[in-house]
């Protein structure tokens, strides 16, 4: 949950710590949850790794990652999301360092709020199984493939009407290129998002950059700081920004009570430039606004069907396995599922190891299932058509709790 910069607030103890043989500084003192839970506010913030303290408060304004990711974790365990989030957690300790106040007294769990330690343990070990394995590590030829099958359909789509002009039925043709392109474009740029191709995150990073701006015309940075979010607290009110649409739609069963330019430049020039000989300003305006329609529906059904059904509430203060599971579900395999959701439909196997390259959820989905069955943590998979009529009959069920608010307020 970090990366560079130096402590600027104080490494004393806080008042009510214990003080270790140390003395106090450079993080020889200890503390309760107790103490450790009331550090959990916007101007003053806490967290626990390794049953190591963490004083955030200045750091968090430039965590990288942006300063609500790290910050939904104050007062918390952070151990199992710090591992998912970071590729090289080992590079990234030596940053916390500075931040670093003390520990856990040897009397306190490991675990916050009451949590199942056995669970947490076992979903530890099932991490450093999955790291021995190298189910970490990216197949370059895949995603080089992937990124190639990409482009061939948008020069397909350009040839088409090149080679045999406009027709209507052509140019129905070339907009579903088109919107295939765009819709697997978006599963590419999510795989460099989450750092899961190459070993450096530079190198993801410019990619990512490539593939969500010049390819799709949006913002990486706008997409990073709230997926991330999503998937540190996915579901949660006020945490989840995908399920913060107040004033736009209500969602889930409680809230309805409780009432960058110059890639988008890129983008869109380049689109006008292949596109303005064959149709004019307004016919390529009403081909990329066809295109959006044809992509943005593809889009929503596939990554809401995987949470739009699921439990939606408040904190809970779960543990990791059981936050991802209770607000995630897959899609059955087949290799036309696989592609057509950019391997989402294992959006579990997702959740639980964001930087895992997707070529390798289903490797890790039979070992996941069983650490779900031993503690009765429900696992759920779907066909395909269940997934999208569940996302019809959730939001009919949310819109009935709206109205029955409404009508009742």
């Amino acid at each position: 949950m970090g990366g560079g910069g130096q402590q600027t607030e104080s490494s004393e103890p806080a008042k009510g710590g214990v003080v270790g043989p140390g003395g106090g500084r450079g993080g020889s003192a200890v503390y309760t949850w107790e103490e450790v839970q009331r550090h959990s506010h916007r101007g003053d913030q806490w967290l626990v790794i390794d049953r190591k303290v963490y004083n955030i408060t200045q750091w968090a304004k430039r965590h990288p990652g942006g300063i609500r990711v790290i910050s939904h974790f104050a007062g918390e365990d952070a151990t199992d999301a710090f591992s998912a989030f970071h590729p090289d957690p080992n590079f990234v300790r030596k940053f916390l360092k500075p931040l670093l106040i003390g520990e856990l007294a040897p009397t306190e769990p490991s675990q916050d709020q009451g949590k199942n330690a056995a669970l947490v343990q076992d979903f530890q070990a099932l991490r450093d199984h999955v790291e021995r394995e190298g189910l970490l590590r990216a197949r370059l030829l895949f995603f080089s493939l992937y990124l190639g099958h990409i482009l061939l359909l948008e020069a397909l789509a350009l040839g088409l009407l090149w080679v045999w002009g406009t027709s209507w039925s052509l140019t129905l043709l070339c907009s579903l290129m088109l919107a295939t392109s765009q819709a697997q474009a978006s599963w590419l740029q999510h795989d460099f998002g989450h750092l899961s191709v190459f070993k450096k995150s530079s190198w993801n990073h410019v990619l990512q950059k490539f593939v969500i701006g010049h390819l799709k015309g949006a913002s990486a940075n706008w997409w990073n700081h709230r997926h991330f979010q999503h998937h540190a607290k996915p579901n949660v009110f006020s945490k989840d920004p995908d399920v913060n649409s107040l004033h736009v739609f209500v969602l889930g069963d409680t809230q309805p009570v409780e009432v960058v330019i110059n890639i988008l430049y890129f983008f869109y020039l380049r689109f006008f430039c292949c596109y303005y000989p064959f149709f004019g300003l307004f016919g390529s305006v009403a081909l990329i606004t066809f295109v959006r329609f044809l992509e943005s529906h593809w889009f929503v059904w596939v990554t809401q069907m995987n949470h739009l059904p699921m439990e939606m509430d408040h904190e809970r203060h779960q543990d990791w396995l059981t936050m991802q599971l209770s607000a995630t579900c897959n899609i059955e395999q087949s290799t036309f599922n696989d592609w057509f959701s950019g391997h989402l439909n294992f959006q579990i196997e997702h959740h639980l190891f964001p930087t895992m390259p997707r070529h390798n959820y289903h490797l890790v989905a039979p070992l996941v299932r069983a650490l779900c069955e031993k503690h009765g943590v429900p696992y759920q998979v779907k066909t395909l058509k269940k997934g999208i009529i569940d996302v019809v009959r959730s939001l009919k069920k949310s819109g009935d709790l709206w109205l029955d608010a409404y009508l009742h307020k």
